[in-house]
């Protein structure tokens, strides 16, 4: 059985986290699972490691863009040092060329969160790709359609006429809820949710029906505001120049991969190929990184909103972890055990 933390142990309960009036235990008799969200480089890594080396626990990332290899310097992958400080799981599992799906992440993080939950270790699944976390914490009955090449085809030469906004404004017409957490420079999510409703006949939002809940999830969500995210930002895209980005980008294009592979349209990555192709210039790439992670940023906040009454936000500061603690200790003081599910 897992057991909090000395330190835990010893703190008070009192006046815990920015809500705390909210219930700490939706599901008690499920096994526990944390979850740490928030936008892009508002300090979830630092926050989760720090936690989970008092708490006992193991990190799942839920980070699309953390899944390819040798993608590390643009995505802000978690460094070897920090990953040696805690088990971290779902990074560096496939290459460029080889494209998870939802589907796919929902059943290694499954299983991944069941083997933590054995070795009694306390699972934290951590990220900002709220589809990904939606999917395991809601339990999403996720449909198996296979793809339809031919139409994916026709569709993609469809966007070719209209371009990538315009497809996604017919999919807006046909599936509004669908089209508000898809950006519409994501042409390959567009076309596969146009490729669902029409092999289906079903909207492609009102096809993820929620299955009973798997786990007892305690929601803790980083925020600050959002001119001291937009510095962050800033200031982490130029590390990652100082870093050698533009080398990293160009590696992977020597190695063979694609620029028009989904993984390489990933933020920053897809601008600095057009800077290394001549299209832009380096000020005007950078630019374009800043303006599209800040799109990104508010497209992050249509999964996860402030005013949502299961998430416990806190401001992304060293002094909030002593209460991000408190709140795991108190919550984890609800349950005596670990319930043993098969999974």
């Amino acid at each position: 059985m897992l057991q909090p933390s000395n330190t835990l142990k010893m703190c008070s309960p009192d006046n815990i986290g920015s809500n705390p009036e909210k219930p700490l235990s939706g599901f008690p008799d499920l096994p526990p699972l944390v979850v740490v969200l928030g936008p892009t480089a508002v300090g979830k890594t630092e926050m989760a490691i720090n936690v989970a080396n008092h708490v006992g626990g193991e990190i799942v990332s839920a980070d699309s863009r953390l899944f390819y290899r040798g993608m590390d310097i643009g995505t802000a992958k978690p460094t070897l040092s920090q990953r040696a400080q805690v088990p971290h799981y779902l990074i560096d599992v496939t290459t460029p060329d080889q494209p998870w799906n939802l589907a796919q992440y929902q059943e290694e993080a499954r299983r991944i969160i069941a083997a933590i939950l054995e070795r009694g270790r306390l699972p934290l699944l951590v990220g900002g790709t709220g589809q990904y976390i939606r999917a395991v914490i809601e339990e999403w009955d996720i449909p198996r359609i296979q793809p339809d090449l031919r139409l994916r085809c026709i569709l993609e030469k469809w966007a070719g006429e209209i371009g990538p906004e315009g497809l996604h404004a017919r999919l807006a017409k046909l599936d509004p809820a669908a089209a508000e957490v898809i950006e519409a420079r994501n042409m390959r999510r567009t076309i596969r949710a146009l490729e669902v409703i029409f092999l289906s006949g079903k909207r492609f939002s009102e096809q993820r029906k929620r299955l009973p809940a798997r786990y007892d999830t305690l929601l803790i969500g980083l925020t600050l505001t959002r001119q001291e995210l937009y510095t962050r930002i800033d200031a982490r895209i130029q590390n990652m120049l100082e870093a050698g980005f533009i080398d990293e980008v160009r590696g992977l294009v020597e190695m063979g991969y694609s620029p028009d592979l989904p993984s390489m349209a990933a933020i920053g990555y897809k601008e600095i190929i057009t800077y290394l192709q001549g299209k832009t210039s380096l000020e005007e790439a950078v630019m374009l990184i800043r303006r599209n992670t800040r799109t990104f940023v508010r497209r992050q906040a249509n999964w996860f909103k402030e005013n949502d009454p299961q998430i416990h936000w806190f401001p992304s500061r060293q002094s909030s972890e002593e209460e991000v603690m408190k709140l795991i200790n108190k919550w984890l003081s609800t349950r005596d055990k670990f319930p043993k599910n098969d999974y």
